[in-house]
């Protein structure tokens, strides 16, 4: 995975509410793992640390009668949706108050215009079809999902593609190329570019490198408010990920991920504007702190 000297170099932090959700979502994600750590969490977890941007940019472009789809590391599509760290980490705990009362746990969460999954590339072709309900009955409407590098090694991605171009759906699909699926490098898993791929059944597709939220919206704008009308769009985010697949399985060299630390969002804009940010940071963690004190003295759900 490449980070561009010029896209690293542009830092511009956000407003108080994108920088705020930004920390919110990277405080969450550290949470867990911390968590984790300490024997008191159950099953597996996928973190979103180093991609938290992505979808608190693609939020801003979103409007409330959207449908979201996620997938297995789907957090910070969820917090960017609802804001609702509390309910999440109910859930994945299962404790009292959880989004699924605790069925669902981290991977499998269904909330108004919302579905994640931990299939790979399940969520496409359930897109496709609610694509296809709102333009027939809400005109205007969208939907987006999520999706990694590693799914297009998944045959249902094509399939919704070739449906989606066919049918003229407003279909949103973002994809996280974090240049690594699971532990195996996109070089030695894809052949090819995803931009080929949208080329291949003539869908719009934009690359986008920046990290900066404002710059991200400025970029993709045009493009989804053409999908709105019918024109499909595949959205490859050039972004990192910090954290391991899971919980503790990361095989890249210590190097490679000190690369992509200094790189990272965070750090960037700690230097760039270091008041700000720590009163922000201070509080975000805080705020998860006190949802984790909270949510782990409940009940089981």
């Amino acid at each position: 995975m490449m980070v561009t000297t010029e896209a690293a170099a542009a830092v511009r932090p956000p407003g108080d509410e994108d920088l705020s959700l930004l920390l919110t979502i990277r405080a969450f994600e550290e949470k867990l793992l911390d968590l984790f750590g300490r024997g008191m969490l159950n099953g597996t977890t996928h973190t979103c640390l180093g991609q938290e941007y992505v979808p608190v940019a693609m939020e801003g472009l979103l409007e409330a009668r959207d449908h979201v789809f996620s997938n297995h590391r789907g957090h910070g599509h969820y917090l960017a949706r609802h804001r609702d760290p509390e309910g999440l980490l109910a859930e994945i705990m299962g404790r009292r108050g959880a989004v699924c009362a605790g069925v669902g746990g981290s991977q499998h969460i269904r909330r108004e215009r919302y579905l994640s999954t931990g299939v790979q590339g399940e969520s496409l072709p359930v897109a496709c079809g609610v694509a296809l309900h709102l333009r027939r009955t809400e005109p205007g409407a969208l939907a987006c999902v999520y999706i990694g590098d590693g799914t297009f090694g998944e045959g249902g991605v094509y399939e919704a593609l070739n449906l989606a171009a066919l049918w003229r759906l407003p279909l949103l699909v973002v994809v996280e190329n974090n240049g690594i699926a699971q532990s195996t490098p996109i070089a030695r898993s894809m052949a090819g570019s995803i931009a080929g791929r949208a080329a291949a059944f003539g869908v719009e597709h934009r690359r986008i490198e920046s990290m900066e939220v404002d710059e991200i919206r400025a970029q993709l704008a045009d493009a989804v408010r053409a999908v709105r009308e019918g024109a499909p769009l595949v959205a490859e985010f050039v972004t990192p990920r910090l954290g391991p697949h899971s919980k503790g399985d990361d095989t890249r060299p210590a190097e490679e991920i000190a690369r992509l630390r200094a790189v990272d969002w965070y750090a960037r804009y700690a230097e760039a504007e270091p008041e700000r940010f720590q009163r922000l940071d201070r509080e975000a963690r805080a705020a998860v702190d006190a949802v984790a004190e909270d949510v782990v003295a409940r009940e089981p759900s």
